[in-house]
């Protein structure tokens, strides 16, 4: 994952994601060739895709590219994988993530997995609590 640093205005910061609003959003959306590709391979639509330009807030911006990025075509530890990636990208270190279940052990798991010691979860029944620290960067020799 990629390192960022901490924006003083954002840290502090924190704010409730409903994934299930995503999820329902998805459902009904259009999907062009685009969209398909961004699906399948997550990775084109974080790195390419940019947020609308209206959107002023970091928040604002993570819940654009979330409905750019989140599908319904793949599994919730993907979906939530992608939205933490995306929320580090956009300065946003700490917040929630409201679910429409609680998520099983092995799926909490695979989300650590993914971020290592950089990621804290903590879960509350249908709430994940998300809080990212930053990784130091190695001075080039």
């Amino acid at each position: 994952m990629a390192k960022y640093q901490l924006d003083a205005g954002v840290q502090g910061e924190s704010f409730c994601f409903d994934y299930t609003h995503y999820l329902s959003a998805s459902c009904k959306k259009r999907w062009s060739f685009i969209d398909a590709i961004y699906g399948v391979m997550p990775i084109f639509g974080i790195v390419t895709k940019t947020p609308p330009v209206h959107s002023h807030t970091h928040q604002e911006q993570l819940k654009a590219l979330a409905l750019q990025v989140l599908s319904t075509q793949v599994n919730d530890e993907t979906n939530i994988i992608r939205l933490i990636a995306l929320a580090e990208q956009q300065g946003i270190f700490r917040f929630e993530i409201r679910l429409p279940y609680a998520l099983e052990k092995g799926q909490l798991g695979a989300i650590q997995h993914e971020f290592g010691d950089h990621l804290s979860l903590q879960q509350h029944d249908e709430r994940l609590s998300i809080q990212l620290t930053t990784i130091p960067e190695i001075p080039a020799a």
